[in-house]
């Protein structure tokens, strides 16, 4: 079968319509979920994947499959009808990948996809089977607001976002109601604020913060954070480990942890 990738940017991958719930037919619904390989094996030996990398593939709640392999974003519609993970049209990036193996195993993997290979859930896996390579995925958890740090690392405007300057380095922690923010400035724990979450709204009482001086690039971000909390209640997004704090006017800050 020929290959049908066609490149694109990024932008684009939001732009796919459904396909009428076709991740419910044929197996169990797999919408929302990601999965991240934990093996893979080509012509029944182990086959090694770039260092640093691994293959993701996400389900969206759109019906179509998002899948990477350590440089480009590849995606399209999806069924599982008759035990086979079909993409109508698969598209990918055209970033350009800084060592040419990544470029390969973008290629190899595209190949695999565009190939219509089976699938199967083995437990909490996801087996995914081509005519000589055989991809284990387990299940990944989604992250949870509470529980863990979260570390700002991208400042945003609107829709506009930039990069944390420097080596300023701010943190937030939810746990049992209270929120704590430290910056090593004048937002610093281990108090926490007290916060309710009401669906994907967070709304707090904040009571000030001290006014020294602070360094340059941590006064980028402690602006960013008055900013987000001048209005006493922020939106919040979780992506996987992403999580994304934003207020009415368009302020935010994205998070990982």
């Amino acid at each position: 079968m020929s290959n049908r990738i066609a490149l694109a940017a990024l932008v684009l991958i939001g732009a796919t319509g459904c396909t009428g719930g076709q991740l419910e037919q044929g197996g169990p619904n797999l919408r929302g979920k990601v999965y991240v390989s934990s093996s893979v094996t080509e012509q029944g030996k182990p086959r090694a994947l770039v260092e640093g990398t691994k293959v993701d593939l996400r389900f969206t709640d759109d019906d179509r499959l998002m899948a990477n392999a350590g440089c480009n974003m590849m995606q399209g519609p999806v069924s599982l009808d008759d035990g086979k993970l079909s993409v109508a049209e698969i598209s990918t990036t055209a970033m350009g990948c800084p060592k040419p193996e990544l470029h390969q195993q973008d290629e190899w993997l595209a190949k695999l996809l565009d190939a219509k290979p089976s699938w199967k859930l083995d437990g909490a896996n996801l087996v995914i089977t081509g005519a000589d390579t055989e991809i284990v995925l387990a299940a990944e958890a989604p992250a949870t607001l509470e529980g863990g740090t979260w570390l700002v690392d991208g400042i945003m405007n609107g829709d506009a976002v930039s990069s944390v300057p420097g080596d300023a380095k701010t943190t937030f922690v939810f746990k049992d109601g209270a929120m704590t923010v430290d910056n090593g400035c004048n937002y610093q724990g281990p108090v926490g604020r007290p916060y309710k979450v009401d669906g994907d709204t967070i709304t707090f009482a904040w009571d000030g913060k001290t006014l020294i001086k602070c360094r340059p690039d941590v006064e980028t971000v402690e602006n960013a954070l008055d900013a987000l909390f001048a209005k006493g209640k922020i939106t919040y997004k979780i992506d996987r480990n992403t999580l994304t704090l934003t207020n009415p006017s368009g302020a935010g800050l994205t998070l990982k942890k």
